[in-house]
């Protein structure tokens, strides 16, 4: 059974916006298509939307990366 986006809110939280639910769906759809594990397919999308990546690319977010050491002079 293909997932909708409106389908989207019973599963998660995190898809607040249309964009996201659109990004589920797909997730969803593809992952079903996949591996035929229904389950699966849901905890893919919700990886997916709950760390904000986009399909198949890195996330905008960009880490923080911690101030880097001065070699020591000798």
């Amino acid at each position: 059974m293909p997932w909708t986006a409106r389908g989207a809110k019973r599963h998660t939280k995190k898809a607040k916006s249309a964009k996201k639910k659109r990004q589920w769906a797909h997730v969803a759809n593809s992952m079903l298509k996949r591996t035929g594990d229904e389950g699966a397919a849901v905890r893919a999308a919700n990886a997916v939307v709950k760390r904000g990546r986009k399909l198949g690319g890195r996330s905008k977010k960009k880490r923080k990366l911690g101030k880097r050491k001065k070699a020591h002079k000798r």
